[in-house]
């Protein structure tokens, strides 16, 4: 049963919430195990990320599995020299589950990180890793000493730095950012230089790569906490939209609720009039702690049910029915914290080759809520994309990062799409976005970086007050812009 009741909670009924970093995205699974990213074209190598939707011509693909020892430092350097000598671009991804080419260097040098070295000092509760270990690894190396990761991304497919370079959220509260849980990290600068940048030492440099996108410098390993894994039990609630932020606020003003997140109606009819909170707290029985699990049938029978949405409004109605009313009911059973954020992005993948999913995230203030319901109320019905799923999460207050999406404590909105990879979707999802920009920015919120590029430069200023401030932190340490990618070329070049 406890089996059943996570894929049911946070997958069937559920569906993806990603951060994120993401987030955590449900759209094709490039840059995963036994996908070559590349391949040869008359222009050269290409390079893509998870919208398919982004191929971009690069210099070099090359794939680095060293531990963060001398011989990965050499080679990172090597590369690096080569591309500042000839003008070219560097970049460094891992699962490059980003939407609009932000971890690929046009014309450049792009670097994989495919390696798993972690060391655990329990007594600090930290933990150090490589920047390209995944939170899979993370999640089976500490799992069994009793401790799980802070602040990690809805999925476990993605590199640590790069879950840091976007500054993904969760859904562990009360917690801001994954930024906010590194204590420090080492990074080569576009000179060469190898530096230990924290809170107390280099702080400017770990300001602007938390949530720089890589442009600031190539990570090598960090210093991140860790917390006790417990085993939870889920409570179920459910109430009109507009009183999901009262509801939410008494839940992290519960100091036993461990996890928290929230859900609205999809369905045309009745858009975003319901909501539905699942907060967790720890189980009266703690003495036994089972291992983490992973996916099994009810996660692809979840998958089922999740893409039956397609193209159905009655589906998505019976979706929320058994998300509002069968689950509460099969679903109290304890399921641990690791196992609840043990999912790979590749449970939910749509398989069809016609489609992507496309995220989109929000961060709004509690007290502006009302209002971006009744703006998603005007805005998506009217695309013609297929809304499947919109997750609330808490974020804390991040006063550090240059490109803080979060100056105050917020609610995110994850939202899922499935685009039709045609043209005419393509323009209706830049009108729809840019829309959704313009209006969340009105009310103070703030749109998330790491998904289609379609928001205009203007827009993009307008929600990063900052950005200016982060350009020129990025040209004082890099004045030769060895580290770029299409966010650079698209929205910070000009500034």
């Amino acid at each position: 049963m406890a089996g059943f009741t996570r894929r049911a909670l946070v997958l069937g009924a559920t569906a993806l919430a990603g951060v994120a970093a993401g987030r955590a995205s449900v759209g094709k699974l490039a840059g995963y195990a036994g996908v070559d990213l590349t391949r040869p074209s008359p222009s050269g190598e290409l390079l893509n990320d998870a919208s398919l939707l982004s191929e971009t011509p690069i210099h070099r693909h090359i794939i680095l599995k060293d531990d963060p020892g001398d011989a990965l430092i050499a080679a990172l350097r090597s590369e690096m020299s080569e591309a500042a000598s000839a003008g070219r671009a560097f970049n460094i991804g891992a699962a490059r589950h980003s939407m609009g080419g932000q971890a690929i260097p046009r014309a450049g040098h792009a670097v994989t990180f495919e390696n798993a070295f972690l060391e655990m000092d329990q007594d600090k509760q930290t933990y150090r890793a490589h920047a390209g270990t995944r939170w899979a690894d993370v999640i089976a190396a500490i799992d069994p000493a009793g401790f799980s990761p802070a602040v990690m991304q809805s999925n476990n497919d993605f590199g640590l730095a790069a879950t840091f370079s976007v500054n993904a959220h969760g859904w562990p509260v009360p917690y801001g950012p994954m930024g906010a849980t590194v204590r420090s990290l080492r990074m080569i600068l576009a000179d060469g230089e190898l530096v230990t940048a924290s809170r107390d030492e280099n702080a400017a440099l770990f300001n602007a790569a938390m949530g720089g996108y890589g442009l600031i410098g190539a990570i090598v390993d960090m210093e991140i906490d860790m917390v006790p894994n417990v085993n939870l039990l889920p409570t179920f609630e459910s109430f009109p939209a507009e009183d999901f932020p009262a509801r939410f606020q008494a839940a992290l003003d519960d100091p036993d609720v461990n996890m928290a997140y929230g859900r609205l109606n999809v369905d045309r009819a009745s858009f975003f009039t319901q909501a539905h909170m699942v907060s967790y707290r720890p189980a009266p029985e703690q003495s036994e702690i089972p291992p983490a699990s992973g996916s099994g049938t009810m996660a692809h029978l979840a998958s089922y049910i999740y893409r039956a949405q397609l193209g159905r409004e009655p589906m998505k109605r019976l979706r929320w029915g058994f998300e509002t009313g069968l689950a509460p009911r099969i679903g109290g059973d304890p399921v641990t914290r690791n196992s609840l954020i043990n999912e790979p992005v590749v449970t939910l993948d749509d398989r069809d080759m016609d489609r992507t999913d496309v995220l989109h995230e929000y961060f709004v203030d509690f007290d502006k809520f009302t209002d971006f319901l009744q703006i998603c109320r005007d805005v998506i019905p009217n695309s013609f994309q297929e809304f499947l799923n919109v997750t609330l999460r808490f974020v804390d207050q991040d006063a550090e990062s240059l490109l803080s999406y979060a100056p105050r404590p917020r609610i995110a909105a994850v939202m899922s799409f499935s685009q039709e990879m045609s043209a005419r979707a393509e323009a209706d999802m830049e009108r729809m976005t840019q829309d959704l920009v313009t209006r969340i920015t009105e009310i103070g919120g703030t749109y998330y970086l790491p998904y289609r590029a379609h928001p205009t430069p203007a827009q993009f200023v307008a929600a990063y007050p900052r950005a200016r401030d982060f350009v020129a932190a990025k040209r004082e340490v890099d004045p030769g812009l060895l580290f770029r990618n299409a966010l650079w070329d698209l929205y910070m070049e000009a500034l």
